[in-house]
């Protein structure tokens, strides 16, 4: 690995100077980007970040205080030994591509952009965050997962340019010029065109739109064009940390929610200034709801194109499953019936690899609610969060257009008119959320809100200075 190289990286990025110099004409470009649309107001603060400087499993993870600007975004791809098969679909058995199949150039120029879109997008709609941050630790792990979603964008700009020549350039240009939320230019998936301007909305996107990241890099992973594998399964190795912040943080605001509702002689969290249970189950309905969208359509042709082709597999595709060719089985799928009811309808099985890939998300989502209700339930209250049905709130997809209560069933339009304001949040409830987020940025101390971690990071109490802040 060379970290000496104006970008560190494992590929041997010195033995191809055309590359190399690609690369760096871009590299200008992204720090500007960052100087424009990266954290406001703290590029000259020293941060505690882990930085990647080895790919293996004891020594990619250096802590050390780094100014944001000055920090190593390099390029690293996860080592392989010897030669690989590729896992599944049509090609199933051959040698794996370390180039790229040309009948397969654009659909999988198509899966990498959209792949990179994501990492600028949520920087972006972070952006102004850190000047509300509820204590000195949750700054630092906001900014550790905004340069991390940095390096994921440099990993996939370098498989554009590396493989994709002059379009591969102009698509890793544009990656700089879309904005999140701009009316002109957005970025191409519409959850990272929401809004993320309070840290309720933080922690609920690093739990689910950074979740449902982890299933589509987990699924490329098993590409059988092997630099796209071995590059998402390094991102996976930082994107751990992303889903953390958002599992615990959620938990965090439950825990502090529990206790000032006990706390308060109406059981009334907001009385003292919290967060309260309904409140934080409407943010639930609003992110599950939009992260389940990002999996694609439920019966999906583009979908069984890329596991056919061997570019895109299911979740752990090796481990998992016995038969990788997918053709005779189906899919028992819940749609839309007539008159409004419910019906199941057998999918032929590659037609619903979003599905499949959605099923394994939902189940990890639901993981993690129980244990928020256990916090809950430790507290003596008698409540529990939900994970909204995937029907729930939809505007893509088989159930875009009709209406369906948190458990699925299916209701009027009318009636879910009638009850948007306890499903979802509302202006009054965003601005309410909005009015706590009050920056922390005292060692040691946090917001009344949402409760301590349990333990610091890379073993540092929750007292540790995680920010030096310039004078």
């Amino acid at each position: 690995m060379s970290l000496t190289d104006s970008i560190p990286n494992n590929v041997d990025l010195g033995s191809d100077k055309k590359l190399l110099r690609a690369l760096e004409k871009w590299q200008p470009d992204f720090i500007n980007w960052w100087m424009e649309m990266g954290p406001d107001g703290f590029q000259k603060d020293e941060i505690y970040l882990r930085t990647a400087i080895s790919v293996d499993p004891k020594g990619w993870a250096n802590y050390e205080y780094v100014k944001m600007p000055d920090y190593r975004w390099g390029i690293f791809l996860t080592p392989r030994e010897g030669e690989r098969d590729i896992g599944f679909g049509d090609h199933a058995g051959d040698k794996a591509w370390n180039e790229v199949p040309g009948e397969l150039r654009s659909i999988l120029r198509r899966i990498i952009v959209t792949q990179a879109d994501t990492e600028p997008a949520s920087v972006e709609q972070q952006r102004q965050l850190g000047k509300t941050a509820p204590s000195m630790y949750d700054l630092r792990n906001l900014f550790q997962v905004n340069v991390e979603e940095g390096r994921h964008l440099w990993a996939m700009v370098h498989l554009l340019h590396q493989y994709f020549g002059r379009d591969g350039r102009e698509e890793a240009e544009a990656l700089l010029q879309r904005r999140s939320g701009h009316p002109d230019t957005p970025r191409i998936l519409q959850t990272f065109n929401e809004k993320t301007d309070d840290w309720l909305s933080f922690f609920m996107f690093t739990m689910f739109t950074d979740r449902d990241g982890k299933y589509q890099l987990a699924a490329l992973s098993e590409s059988g064009f092997d630099p796209l594998a071995r590059a998402t399964q390094f991102m996976l190795t930082e994107e751990s940390f992303h889903l953390f912040t958002g599992e615990t943080g959620v938990e965090r605001i439950v825990q502090r929610a529990a206790e000032l509702t006990k706390l308060d002689p109406n059981g009334d969290a907001r009385a003292q200034g919290g967060i309260d249970l309904a409140t934080i189950q409407k943010w639930i309905n609003f992110w599950f709801s939009s992260a389940v969208e990002l999996f694609g359509g439920e019966i999906s042709s583009n979908a069984a194109d890329y596991f056919a082709t061997g570019l895109k597999g299911r979740f752990r595709e090796r481990e998992k499953y016995t038969e990788h060719k997918a053709l005779e089985g189906v899919y028992s799928m819940v749609v839309p019936g007539e008159q409004g009811r419910l019906a199941t309808r057998d999918v032929p099985l590659r037609n619903a690899m979003n599905e499949i890939l959605r099923d394994e998300y939902v189940a990890d989502c639901e993981r993690a609610c129980r244990k928020w209700n256990h916090v809950i339930k430790k507290s003596g209250l008698d409540v529990e969060l939900y994970i909204p049905s995937r029907r729930f709130n939809r505007s893509m997809g088989m159930y875009a257009g009709q209406s369906f209560a948190p458990n699925g069933e299916p209701i009027s339009k009318e009636h879910f008119e009638s009850m948007r304001t306890k499903w979802l949040p509302t202006p009054e409830d965003r601005e309410y959320v909005r009015s706590l987020m009050t920056a922390v940025h005292e060692r040691g101390k946090i917001a009344n809100w949402i409760a301590p971690p349990k333990q610091g990071v890379d073993g540092k109490p929750f007292d540790w200075e995680y920010v030096r802040f310039a004078q």
